[in-house]
């Protein structure tokens, strides 16, 4: 039955049983009918009373209690406070879920390499991410509505603010520690900004090693060059060399030449290891057989000049390519016959740390290397003797 039409057979029934009743304890006689009304009337407000009793019920389970169960009426009541319940736990299950979608994406935007964070439309952080905390030195939670540029007081990135450069990024120093940062600044919403941080030192730290390369591989090239151009205009002028004269030029220009091929090769071999897979993680060799090579070949390159000593007791092996990782030793050791003097010692020697790695080390007793060099040693073509760079 329909609770509506529920309510209304209540409400004449309770009407009829106070008509009923009144007319049953009322003798009969004048004024019979006035008793049967009000007796219907009080049935009828009964009613009215008890259903208003079970609306309230069901209006305070709404107001105070929806995360209980609704309170046990029944009729139209019922059924409201039913259809009630199911919408709020539909509302609810939609909330959860528009909640846990938010988390995830706070999480995704968390593992981004890059800084995100949310600014207002006067520049007030409402959120970053802790890579962007920590691009611009800030606290998340401390420096929450704080103005980025009261944070962060780099005149650069004022002056892109107040130019409202959005198109190109602009690159900072770091606030806290060494390094640059790219900073993008994207306009959402009502005029609200997402800002997107990157650490580009190790992109500028590459672009200048490449200009040094490409300045250092002209330099080098340039200077036999040089030498083996002079001689031939020579030779093309002066037909007349006395023999010794022209062995000598010829000599010194096959020297030059030999030494551009030696380079050529050398940028072959960098590009062939840019360009060759990184070889199995699976193919393992002898690190005794691998020194005691390395040994063998000093000593032949150092002709009895210096003292050649070689530390392994310990057995061990090393994966990689073969000749590679014998090149890279025989790199070290070559430079420390080069710059030795005679009768120095020259030490090779392989030690494990505590953590279980492995350390090869060469070591002499040659001038060294200047500690501001040290940083730079793995570059290409790079030179501590400024007359070589």
């Amino acid at each position: 039955m329909d609770p509506f039409f529920g309510r209304v057979i209540f409400a004449l029934a309770m009407t009829l049983a106070g008509g009923v009743l009144a007319a049953w304890v009322t003798p009969h006689g004048e004024g019979n009918d006035l008793w049967v009304a009000a007796g219907a009337g009080a049935g009828c407000a009964v009613a009215t009373l008890w259903d208003r009793w079970k609306g309230l019920r069901v209006l305070q389970w709404v107001r105070e209690r929806s995360h209980e169960r609704p309170p046990a009426v029944r009729g139209f009541w019922a059924e409201l406070a039913y259809r009630v319940e199911k919408a709020i736990k539909t509302e609810r299950d939609l909330l959860m879920q528009e909640q846990l979608k938010a988390r995830e994406f706070l999480q995704a935007i968390e593992a981004s390499p890059n800084g995100v964070m949310l600014l207002r439309s006067d520049f007030r952080i409402d959120w970053c991410n802790q890579v962007s905390a920590d691009h611009f030195g800030i606290d998340p939670v401390r420096d929450h509505l704080q103005h980025l540029t009261h944070l962060v007081r780099d005149p650069q990135l004022v002056a892109h603010i107040e130019q409202a450069q959005w198109d190109q990024p602009v690159e900072i120093p770091r606030p806290r520690t060494p390094g640059t940062l790219s900073v993008l600044f994207r306009g959402y919403g009502s005029g609200l900004f997402l800002v997107l941080s990157q650490d580009v030192t190790e992109r500028d730290r590459i672009e200048a090693m490449r200009r040094d390369f490409v300045a250092n591989v002209s330099h080098e090239i340039r200077t036999p060059l040089t030498v083996v151009a002079g001689f031939l205009e020579t030779l093309c002028e002066h037909t007349a060399m006395s023999p010794q004269d022209h062995r000598r030029a010829l000599e010194l220009m096959t020297q030059q030449t030999q030494r551009m091929q030696s380079l050529v090769a050398d940028l072959l071999s960098l590009a062939e290891l840019e360009g060759s897979p990184r070889p199995p993680m699976d193919r393992w060799h002898d690190g005794q057989a691998l020194i005691q090579k390395a040994l063998s070949n000093t000593q032949a390159l150092s002709a009895g000049a210096h003292r050649i000593v070689g530390t392994d007791t310990i057995a061990w092996q090393v994966s990689g390519d073969e000749q590679e990782l014998q090149s890279a030793v025989m790199n070290l050791l070559t430079n420390a016959v080069r710059y030795t003097p005679a009768g120095g010692r020259i030490e090779l020697k392989f030690s494990v740390s505590g953590d279980g790695s492995g350390h090869l080390e060469v070591i002499d007793n040659g001038p060294g290397i200047a500690r501001e060099h040290l940083p730079r040693l793995t570059e290409r073509f790079y030179r501590t003797d400024v007359g070589r760079s």
